[in-house]
C-alpha cells in the first residue's frame, strides 16, 4: 500500500462506513476513513497465507476500528519479522497484513483481505502485483493491469 490511492469516500453503497468480519464473526471491523481499491498481490507469502492470491483492499491504521478482536492473532513470520499477518484462531480467517517499522507510508496503512468485507463494498479490483509469481494454475485478468516484481518494489 505504498501510493495513497484512497477512494474519496469512506462510504460504501448503502451509506454506512465499510465493515467486515472473518468466517466465525470473532473478529470484526468498521473503516471509518478512505479505502483504497483492491489490489491483488501474487507473491509466494501471500500465495501461502491465503491457498490463492491475496486480493486486499487497504485504509489508514488510524482508522481501522476493531469492533470485535477476541480472536485475533498476529503473525510474525520469522524470516521477515517487520511484517504481520492478522488472522481469526477460532475460524483461521486471513484479516489483515501490516509492516512493524519502515517508512511512514508504510507503517501508518494496513492490508484488508477484500473477502471479509461485507457487500457491496463498492470496491474494484486496480491492479495485480507480483505477476511475476502468480500460482501456474491461475490465468491473470487481462483487463486488470499487471505489475512484475521489480515494478512492485520500486513502487511504478
Amino acid at each position: 500500500m505504498n501510493e495513497t490511492t484512497h477512494s474519496p469516500s469512506n462510504r460504501s453503497p448503502s451509506n454506512r462506513p465499510p465493515s467486515g468480519h472473518c468466517l466465525c464473526g470473532g473478529v470484526s471491523y468498521e473503516v471509518h476513513g478512505p479505502i483504497r481499491p483492491v489490489w491483488n498481490c501474487h507473491c509466494w507469502r501471500c500465495r501461502r497465507w491465503t491457498g490463492h492470491h491475496m486480493a486486499a483492499t487497504g485504509c489508514r491504521r488510524s482508522d481501522l476500528r476493531l469492533l470485535s478482536d477476541t480472536t485475533l492473532v498476529w503473525h510474525h513470520p520469522a524470516d521477515d519479522p517487520n511484517v504481520a499477518y492478522g488472522f481469526c484462531r477460532e475460524c483461521g480467517g486471513s484479516l489483515f497484513w501490516k509492516v512493524m517499522e519502515g517508512s511512514p507510508d508504510q507503517v501508518d496503512d494496513i492490508a484488508i483481505c477484500a473477502g471479509t468485507l461485507d457487500l457491496p463494498s463498492g470496491l474494484h479490483t486496480e491492479r495485480a502485483i507480483f505477476v511475476d509469481d502468480a500460482a501456474d494454475y491461475h490465468t491473470l485478468d487481462p483487463v486488470v493491469p499487471a505489475w512484475s516484481r521489480e515494478s512492485a518494489e520500486r513502487g511504478e
